[in-house]
C-alpha cells in the first residue's frame, strides 16, 4: 500500500509563498494521476489542483494563476508551489489520486496570516 507524507507546510503573511512536497512511497506513484487537496477547519477537503501522468493540469479557480503542481516521477514526489497566499489558503493540505485511492497521510498545516 503506498504511504504518502507530505511536508513543508508553516507560516506565512499575506502574500508569501510556500513549497509543499508530497513523498510517496512505491512505484505505482509514477501510473497515477495526483493531486493536491487542503481542508480548512469546519470545512471540507476540496480538491485544488491536479496532475495527470501526461503532465496536463488542472486547478481550482481559487488557486489558479497563484498554485502550481508539480512531479518527479524519479524521486517519487510531488510538489505544490504555492504563490501570492491569501488568508483563505489557511488549511491542512493533504495529496492523493484524484479518488482518493491511496491511504491518507498526515496532510501539512499552511496559515496565512493577514
Amino acid at each position: 500500500q503506498v504511504q504518502l507524507v507530505e511536508s513543508g507546510g508553516g507560516l506565512v503573511q499575506t502574500g508569501g509563498s510556500l513549497r509543499l512536497s508530497c513523498a510517496a512511497s512505491g512505484s505505482v506513484f509514477r501510473l497515477n494521476a495526483m493531486g493536491w487537496y487542503r481542508q480548512a477547519p469546519g470545512k471540507q477537503r476540496e480538491l485544488v489542483a491536479t496532475i495527470f501522468v501526461s503532465g496536463t493540469t488542472n486547478y481550482a479557480d481559487s488557486v489558479k494563476g497563484r498554485f502550481t503542481i508539480s512531479r518527479d516521477n524519479a524521486k517519487n514526489t510531488l510538489y505544490l508551489q504555492m504563490n501570492n497566499l491569501k488568508p483563505e489558503d489557511t488549511a491542512d493540505y493533504y495529496c492523493n489520486t484524484p479518488r482518493g485511492s491511496f491511504i491518507w497521510g498526515r496532510g501539512t498545516q499552511v496559515t496565512v496570516s493577514s
